[in-house]
């Protein structure tokens, strides 16, 4: 298995797409005639499963609304649902054309917390994610980040040796999880510091010298 090559392997929300757009969840919890509060506790608590693809979007809207004690009837569903999607959709333009420019000098995958139905859409939205040479999102290969299964899949999937990747995340317990893989990992903070560090990861490396017999 190769050892020289590079893998940048990126986190999708908080580095390429922006987090989830502030007042969604106000809005929703408007659609449930419950406090905001209220709602994001049972919106994150009931999350781990749909993210992870073992719960379907009627399954996972479902449980938040059972939590909440409102009627989990089909129409709210759905617009939950379609709401949801659509608060996570922005993306961070500049980001988009460095990850791009990237493939130009080393391969470039994908490594994201995400729904099945929403990688969907948000594939439709952004067609230039399949270019990429991987994308693995958690609700497609039944295993989400920090979960070491989730970085696994991409070793496998790529045919790499960990070593060979630089995992790129704005969450600081993922980028700790990958290098317990043995990846190579970055908390991603500024465009203009990954950058730098991406830069540095991709210089040769010195051989190192050999020993006289």
């Amino acid at each position: 298995m190769p050892t020289d090559r590079h893998i940048a392997l990126f986190d999708l929300f908080g580095v390429i797409a922006r987090h989830q757009l502030p007042g969604a969840q106000g809005k929703m919890a408007a659609r449930c005639h419950t406090p905001t509060d209220a709602f994001t506790a049972a919106y994150w608590s009931c999350r781990p499963p749909y993210d992870a693809g073992r719960q379907s979007a009627p399954e996972y809207w479902t449980a938040v609304l059972r939590q909440l004690s409102r009627p989990a009837d089909a129409d709210t569903i759905e617009e939950l649902r379609l709401t949801d999607i659509d608060s996570w959709s922005r993306v961070d333009d500049r980001m988009v054309a460095y990850v791009q420019s990237l493939r130009e000098v080393t391969e470039v995958a994908l490594l994201s917390n995400i729904p099945s139905d929403h990688a969907d859409a948000f594939l439709a939205a952004q067609p230039w994610l399949r270019r990429l040479d991987h994308m693995a999102f958690s609700g497609k290969i039944k295993a989400a980040k920090p979960d070491p299964a989730a970085f696994q899949h991409c070793v496998t999937a790529l045919r790499a040796a960990p070593a060979n990747f630089l995992f790129v995340d704005d969450r600081e317990e993922n980028v700790r999880a990958a290098r317990a893989t043995g990846m190579n990992g970055h908390v991603f903070t500024d465009p203009d510091d990954l950058a730098t560090v991406i830069d540095a990861w991709l210089l040769p490396k010195p051989s190192a010298p050999l020993t006289p017999g």
